[in-house]
């Protein structure tokens, strides 16, 4: 085994102290990360909402739906980044481990620059004319969004160094560094939506460029960080800097079905958006949907996607240490500590819907009346979104991304959306409806997830060594 030239060692308790440990040092700070980064969209659509109105927060929902579907398939490379970093990390491999980064970097690099930046913004009316956005909320979403494929490379190298020094086993550093994006992008929002000083109101636009802002200050520190050796990854000046085919094959091979998972997954919630777009009350039920589904469910989904992705890490290293029982305890461990947290969220969507909707300046009646009727069925959902998540990080940090691909292609497309297809054949599509499609999609999900991560085949999946520098 090859340790760190400079810098932080691996912590070797993942795949030789006790399990709940192991899972823990992960969990906290990357739950913790990911609650805090639910906060500042919470607080940038209650910014929104007061000071532009539900247009403003229908604009912001809406749009970033869209900005998640593009961006994934650069995400992807960061999955498949994560599979080969944990099994490096899990078999002592420092030098694999810093050579594997820097591909993935240099590959998610070109591919956001050269490509999703200018195809981006030629294609953003197009994406918010398919989604049936409302007049005056593409009015409010079309610089928001083409603001975020400029500026939101930032963001994306925000999520590589997060996603990339988890996998080597510190999910502290990220910890630090979303609670410093977090802090500066609500400073700045707070400046560029309402204006201060010489600085003019940008309304919604503002939140987008005090994200795109805040990611690439941040993001820019966390490399100058890793430069200098200061943590677990290092990039010397030695390195081979040239690509390396043999581990960029891979990112794909691995990282590819996760991204085509994750751009069906958001094509689902865009096709959604699209039936809500159909209703009488289009512009309401897709405020409504944006602040109750995309901001206080994430309480639930950004908990239990940080358990996922520790389930992810604990599980690949361990499988590199050639402990694939640990994994199995660990994928179930985390399963459990996320219905724990999805049981007290649902008890707050059942009983304060109006005051949780009140945060975000909506206190029209039909408001609440949709909001409450969406969080009811939120309740039930959460319980099931949990036991999926963690089982497909299990899933997916043991190399196994296929699998999450095939179960989302029927749980999140044809499931639910053949669902609302076929009561829109019969009857007047309503938003309970649309609610019923959503809990589907999760209970189903959550049950092939478990099934195909006990049936095993991740056991015998191989992964190739970087090229020797």
């Amino acid at each position: 085994m090859s340790a760190p030239a400079k810098g932080k060692t691996f912590d070797r308790s993942i795949v030789e102290g006790p399990i709940l440990a192991a899972v823990w040092t992960i969990a906290w700070p990357t739950v913790l990360q990911n609650v805090i980064g639910g906060a500042q969209g919470i607080i940038d659509h209650a910014l929104v909402g007061r000071l532009v109105g539900y247009a403003g927060n229908a604009a912001v929902g809406v749009a970033f739906q869209i900005f998640l579907v593009v961006i994934t398939f650069v995400m992807s490379i960061y999955t498949g980044m994560g599979v080969l970093v944990s099994r490096f990390t899990g078999a002592g491999d420092a030098a694999a481990v810093n050579r594997t980064t820097y591909q993935g970097f240099l590959a998610s690099i070109m591919l956001s620059v050269l490509v999703l930046g200018p195809v981006g913004w030629l294609l953003s009316p197009t994406l918010l004319d398919l989604v049936h956005a409302a007049p005056e909320v593409k009015a409010q979403a079309l610089p928001y969004l083409r603001t975020l494929f400029i500026g939101g490379v930032g963001m994306l190298m925000f999520f590589f160094l997060g996603g990339a020094l988890r996998a080597a086993g510190d999910a502290k550093t990220g910890l630090r560094l979303g609670i410093a994006m977090t802090v500066l992008n609500i400073f700045l929002n707070v400046v560029l939506i309402r204006g201060w000083g010489p600085i003019p109101a940008f309304g919604t636009m503002g939140a987008a460029l005090g994200m795109s802002i805040a990611g690439l200050a941040v993001s820019g520190y966390g490399f100058f960080e890793l430069m200098r050796g200061h943590l677990v990854i290092h990039w010397e000046r030695g390195m081979d800097w040239r690509p390396d085919w043999t581990i960029i094959r891979q990112l794909f091979k691995f990282g590819l079905p996760a991204g085509i998972q994750g751009i069906a997954m958001n094509i689902a919630g865009v096709m959604l958006l699209r039936f809500m777009g159909s209703l009488a009350q289009s512009g309401q039920t897709q405020a409504v949907y944006a602040v109750g589904y995309s901001e206080l469910f994430t309480f639930i989904t950004w908990t239990s996607v940080g358990l996922m992705g520790a389930a992810a890490t604990v599980a690949g290293q361990n499988l590199g240490a050639k402990r694939p029982d640990r994994a199995i305890r660990a994928v179930a461990l985390a399963s459990r500590l996320g219905l724990g947290v999805a049981v007290v969220i649902g008890a707050l969507f059942l009983t304060i819907p109006g005051t949780l909707f009140g945060l975000f300046g909506m206190h029209e009646p039909e408001l609440i009346t949709l909001g409450a009727e969406l969080l009811r069925w939120l309740s039930v959902s959460g319980l099931f979104i949990t036991v999926a998540l963690t089982y497909s990080g299990g899933l997916t940090g043991t190399g196994d991304t296929k699998g999450p691909l095939y179960i989302s292609l029927i749980s999140q497309i044809a499931l639910p959306i053949g669902l609302l297809l076929a009561i829109q054949t019969t009857r007047p599509l309503e938003p309970h409806h649309i609610w019923m499609a959503i809990l589907l999609g999760h209970m189903s999900r959550a049950t092939l997830s478990v099934l195909r991560f006990r049936a095993g085949k991740w056991r015998n999946i191989t992964i190739e060594a970087p090229r020797a520098a």
